[in-house]
Parts: structure tokens; C-alpha cells; sequence
């Protein structure tokens, strides 16, 4: 067999050779992620990444080229634009969440197949730096089959992403019960679904995220006569765009159990990760946003 290049790559038969032929420079895929995750303009995604402005330039041209990306004009004199994922572009989020979780896994753990991880692991800090940060513009489909903002217009959301759970035992893939982590999903939605007026009360909306289907979820939430929506991420946007922890088992990509308590402004302002309780992890979710509601109205007065 004659060795390939790498200026040959995307002349390649291989459609690994192909792919890589694209993004196979590093700088490009961490332009999907931050693209992924909201930052449109040029100034943000030099800031961002910290290369020179002449090499961004030549990535997101190329990345234009190839269909990843969309530029969409904001301001006519001088010309600026911001950079969109294409409906290309978002095939690799996939991707994206891949490699996290392959990182995460074999270069900064240890291997083991775990849907947690310990409180003060790298993994651990890096999803509670998302106090601050904003969930990018987005819609997931709901229980309904409706395009929906994991975003509520209420003052509060409360955000609990959750493996999976299906409506039977059938559907779980095998040896779920053995990963750390993964069981326990439907204890924690009936939890919240009997906690429901408290956080009603305190005027937040509750939505429940997984990876699962949507007629998974529905048939789940029918079964457990759930009183709020449960939405899918099977297309890793909310995954990709925040970077939330997953983990691969059984041919899929899982999410790991975490929570978030979001204003209407798209900003995070508290995180639970890791939730080793489901069932307690409403009470923390509660507690937490008590703190947080009155954090605000203390700023407020």
C-alpha cells in the first residue's frame, strides 16, 4: 500500500483521510467548539483562542469554504460578519463531544467507564466554571415534538440533565445498572415532578435534558405523568455548546448527571456537578436557588 500524505488527505478514498483533509488542523475543531458554544464574531474568537489574527482568518475561510460555517454580515461600513454553524457544521458536534468525553476518559482519568466523576476533578471545575457563561441561542425538540428554548421566559429555569429513562426495563442498554452514576434517573424526575410546587413558588421552570430520543422521552414522561417537559439533545447542541460532561456506553453518547440554574438573560448562575444523589439533587436544586433569589434581591435593594 503507497503511503498517503498529508497534502493528499482530501484526495484520499478513506473517509477518515477525507474528514481530516477539513479539520484535521487542530485550531479548527476548537473553532467549532467555541462557535458551538456562542462566539460569533472575530474579535471574540481571537480573544478566545489567542492565535494570530492572520491564521484565524485563513481558518475561517477555509471552514467557509467547506461548508462548516456561514458568515451572516452585521455591520455594512466597514463589512464585519459572524460565523454560524451550517447544518455541516453541526454534524460534527458529534464529534466534539467524542473527543471530550475520550479525554476525559483515557488522558485525564483513568480509563474507567463512569457516568460521575469526583468533586474535585478536573472535570468537576471545568463544568462549575459555567457559572457566568451564557447557553448559546438553541432550540431542543420537546416531549410534544416542538422545537423549544431550554431557556423559559420565568425567572428562574432549572435545567437537569439526566443519562436516560426510558417508559420499561426494555429499553436500558445492558449493564447499565453497573455504570457509576447512570441509575437512578427516573427516582430523580418523579422527585422533581413531586417537588413541583415549590419550585413554582419560587417562580422557576423545570426542564429535563437527555441524549434519548424524543418519543423515548415522551413515552418515559407519559409513563411517570411528568408536569414538565423533558427535552433532547440527541444532536449534542446544548452538550457541544456548554461542553457538559458525557460518557459512551452501549454505541452512545450519555450525558452525565448535572444541573443548572439559568435566568432569562441565558446566564448561568449556579451549577450542581457532580450529583451523586438524584433524588437529593432536588433539595440541592432547591437550596440552591433559594441562595440565588436572595443573592438577587439583595443586589436589588
Amino acid at each position: 500500500m503507497v503511503p498517503v500524505k498529508y497534502t493528499e488527505l482530501s484526495d484520499s478514498e478513506c473517509a477518515i483521510a477525507q474528514a481530516l483533509g477539513v479539520v484535521g488542523e487542530w485550531w479548527t475543531l476548537l473553532i467549532v467548539r467555541d462557535v458551538a458554544g456562542g462566539l460569533h464574531r472575530f474579535d471574540e474568537l481571537h480573544a478566545e483562542l489567542g492565535l494570530s489574527r492572520r491564521i484565524l482568518s485563513e481558518r475561517l475561510a477555509a471552514l467557509v469554504r467547506h461548508g462548516v460555517l456561514a458568515r451572516r454580515l452585521y455591520r455594512e461600513r466597514p463589512p464585519r460578519y459572524e460565523y454560524y454553524l451550517t447544518p455541516t457544521g453541526q454534524g460534527l458536534l458529534p464529534v466534539l463531544v467524542s473527543l471530550q468525553d475520550w479525554a476525559s476518559r483515557y488522558v485525564l482519568g483513568d480509563g474507567s467507564l463512569t457516568a460521575t466523576t469526583r468533586p474535585r476533578s478536573v472535570e468537576a471545575q471545568r463544568v462549575r466554571r459555567l457559572v457566568g457563561t451564557k447557553i448559546p441561542e438553541m432550540t431542543l425538540i420537546d416531549t410534544a415534538g416542538t422545537p423549544r428554548d431550554p431557556v423559559s421566559g420565568q425567572e428562574w429555569t432549572v435545567i437537569y440533565c439526566f443519562p436516560g429513562a426510558y417508559a420499561g426495563p426494555v429499553g436500558y442498554p445492558a449493564g447499565w445498572g453497573t455504570i457509576p452514576g447512570a441509575p437512578g434517573c427516573t427516582l430523580e424526575s418523579a422527585a422533581y415532578r413531586d417537588r413541583m410546587s415549590d419550585f413554582t413558588a419560587r417562580g422557576a421552570r423545570v426542564y429535563g435534558v437527555s441524549t434519548q430520543r424524543p418519543e423515548d422521552q415522551a413515552a418515559f414522561a407519559a409513563r411517570q405523568r411528568l408536569p414538565f417537559p423533558l427535552l433532547s439533545d440527541q444532536e449534542f447542541r446544548l452538550a457541544a455548546g456548554l461542553r457538559l460532561p458525557t460518557f459512551r456506553a452501549a454505541g452512545g453518547d450519555w450525558l452525565k448527571r448535572s444541573t443548572l440554574l439559568v435566568r432569562p438573560d441565558r446566564e448561568i448562575r449556579g451549577v450542581l456537578y457532580p450529583v451523586p444523589d438524584p433524588v437529593g439533587s432536588v433539595d440541592d436544586a432547591l437550596a440552591l436557588l433559594d441562595r440565588q433569589r436572595t443573592d438577587a434581591a439583595s443586589r436589588r435593594a
